[in-house]
């Protein structure tokens, strides 16, 4: 339709062909962009923000053509990694939005090219381009930090409001208020945000202090590369002016008992000299799986505070900051209409508001509450859609660090055994299903034994603070979806 008035306009010598050329390169442009900020603003949903950053930065479509779409990336490691981590998930939701893409390629980023092609038809066409912009990947480069993260742009709520308060006492008295300092919680409640609003706070102080925010998994892969090449001093020389140093997603470092090690020592040395160290995960120090006992026994020797999922007031405010953030307005039944319906989690409340953002950049129009039912179909919350037994099952063998076969395993291991019944309880307690029906799903045991397994969690969950955060957790990402 589009081509097709260009075509007329060209026909009646409105414009010219050079003119319609660039036009409509333009608008193939503007079409691939609006497609890849869709894929982006569902792929946030999925994924940390800190691999999400990591991954997709400098990503964008290079070329849409028949069945295929064409990804430029940076370089060949993100190649290698987007095409065997997230390929079947960015098919299927590209495929949601435009059902005759049936494939996928990546290409090595051609973003000269890409800016080249841009700049002349704009020039030419004198159009511009407007995109969705995402913040995350305004990162500076000294500490790695993204300014738009600040406790001014941070909703407190009645579950967030103990972590905030300890991240502002730290933010004022950096190595001494609360050392080291444990953030914990599902997927998508804003730890992210909570402490890297910290380090923006002192990197932006007089006293100038030196703050590094760093992913576990650059740690990590920042540790391998320095063993590989027999540089461990240097890299630990870089790190040893740092004041702050802030590490997300503190729980992938478990298993990897080199990276262990030498982050012991690096904790040690900053720790001694009083520097801050600030750290996030999905669960507490002691229900972190292979994780040495004394860098356990440091992660939790400071402030371990927990975030817990936001209340509907809460999400109605985080709603309306976003908007604030973005100067946009929508009407106040939509908002309520999203903070009614999507529980899971913060992120995925900015996911639903940028999906009807998308709709109203693309469309120029405001949705109201009839376009906004349409569009947040995919987002709103049902318990009965999210927890089933596949769900509880595989969420609990992967909290534990076990195969999913394990959990039925007749075997009287303790490491096995405690699963086991933690899967049990939940069945009863979350599904409400008999005690022998949970037996039969357990391969046929004797139903005494899931009463029993049912009855020794809940009445140690009533004693054990550590089993009622590892079943608060587990519920959280069962009911995450």
């Amino acid at each position: 339709m589009y081509f097709t008035y260009l075509l007329d306009l060209l026909r009646n010598k409105v414009c010219s062909i050079k003119t319609y050329y660039a036009t409509g390169l333009l608008f193939v442009i503007m079409e691939n962009t609006e497609l890849w900020q869709s894929v982006l603003a569902q792929m946030q949903l999925h994924i940390s923000k800190a691999n999400f950053a990591t991954w997709f930065q400098n990503t964008g479509i290079a070329l849409k053509e028949n069945e295929k779409v064409i990804i430029s990336v940076p370089n060949a490691f993100s190649k290698e990694w987007l095409s065997n981590k997230y390929y079947k998930l960015m098919l299927k939701i590209m495929h949601d939005i435009d059902a005759t893409i049936k494939e996928l390629e990546f290409t090595i980023n051609p973003q000269s090219l890409k800016a080249l092609v841009v700049k002349e038809a704009a020039d030419t066409a004198k159009i511009d381009i407007e995109q969705l912009k995402f913040d995350e990947f305004k990162i500076n480069k000294e500490t790695n930090l993204n300014p738009r993260y600040t406790f001014e742009n941070f909703v407190v709520g009645s579950f967030n409001e103990l972590p905030c308060a300890a991240a502002l006492a730290v933010s004022e008295n950096p190595g001494y208020a609360y050392n080291p300092l444990f953030i914990y919680g599902g997927v998508g409640l804003g730890k992210t945000h909570l402490i890297q609003a910290i380090g923006n706070q002192i990197a932006n102080d007089p006293k100038k202090k030196k703050v590094r925010y760093m992913p576990s998994e650059k740690l990590v892969s920042g540790i391998v590369a320095a063993i590989r090449s027999n540089s461990m001093e240097s890299f630990k020389a870089s790190l040893a002016p740092i004041d702050v140093l802030i590490i997300d997603d503190i729980q992938f470092i478990a298993g990897k008992n080199k990276s262990q090690e030498e982050f012991f020592h690096v904790f040690n040395s900053l720790y001694e000299k009083n520097k801050q160290i600030i750290l996030s995960s999905d669960r507490p120090p002691n229900a972190i799986p292979e994780l040495e006992e004394r860098l356990r026994s440091r992660l939790g020797g400071g402030m371990t505070i927990d975030v817990s999922l936001p209340d509907y007031e809460t999400r109605l405010a985080i709603l309306k900051t976003k908007l604030q953030e973005k100067n946009i307005k929508l009407p106040e039944d939509v908002l309520e209409y999203i903070a009614s319906n999507v529980k899971k989690n913060v992120r995925e409340l900015e996911g639903a508001l940028n999906s009807l953002l998308i709709y109203y950049k693309i469309n120029n129009n405001i949705p109201n509450l009839e376009i906004a039912k349409k569009l947040l179909k995919g987002f709103v919350f049902s318990p009965f859609d999210v927890a089933n037994y596949k769900k509880i099952i595989e969420t609990v063998a992967k909290f534990y660090n076990l195969e999913e076969k394990n959990l039925f395993d007749s075997t009287r291991r303790k490491e096995i055994v405690r699963p086991r019944q933690v899967a049990m309880f939940l069945l009863r307690k979350e599904l409400k299903y008999s005690f022998p029906a949970i037996a039969r799903k357990f391969g046929g045991k004797d139903h005494t034994t899931v009463i029993y397994a049912y009855k020794k969690i809940l009445r140690e969950s009533e004693e054990n603070n550590k089993l009622t955060d590892e079943l608060n957790l587990i519920k959280q990402r069962v009911y995450s979806g």
